[in-house]
């Protein structure tokens, strides 16, 4: 049975309606490394995690991946999604529900909890992918201030 491939998965937004980001790390067992950073729309940081999980396990999918080990610093995800807490949040269970049908075509899964100092590369790629938000919308609102007469 082949190893399973790696992933580390990170996810911010900074504040209700500031930028949101992801950041997805795949390690192949072959050693092939693969890094993602999306900017994302978000509401809370807790829908940004998400959306890195169902980053990875998309990814995971769209390659042929069978099985799949995701390290995380979020507890909400990881709590809900090993069945530990109930995913109560509206704005989530949809997500929610797509992270687990993914993770149902899988034929292994585990999902680890780990600090966030651990999880520093998807970090960097969640808060790069922010930062590329805010320069857009800096840019976007700079060419919308009428030029002095």
């Amino acid at each position: 049975m082949s190893s399973p491939w790696v992933a580390y998965v990170d996810g911010g937004s900074r504040g209700s309606r500031g930028p949101a980001g992801i950041g997805v790390v795949i390690e192949h067992p072959g050693g092939r490394r693969v890094e993602i950073s999306e900017t994302i729309e978000a509401g809370d940081n807790n829908y940004a995690e998400y959306s890195a999980l169902l980053a990875a396990l998309e990814y995971a999918a769209e390659n042929q991946c069978s099985r799949l080990c995701v390290f995380s610093d979020s507890e909400v995800v990881v709590k809900q999604i090993t069945g530990h807490y109930t995913c109560q949040s509206a704005g989530l269970r949809e997500i929610h529900e797509m992270c687990k049908e993914l993770i149902h075509s899988l034929q292994e899964f585990t999902i680890l909890h780990i600090r966030r100092q651990a999880n520093s590369e998807a970090d960097r790629l969640a808060n790069a992918a922010m930062d590329r938000t805010r320069k857009l919308k800096s840019r976007v609102g700079a060419a919308m201030v009428p030029e002095p007469a």
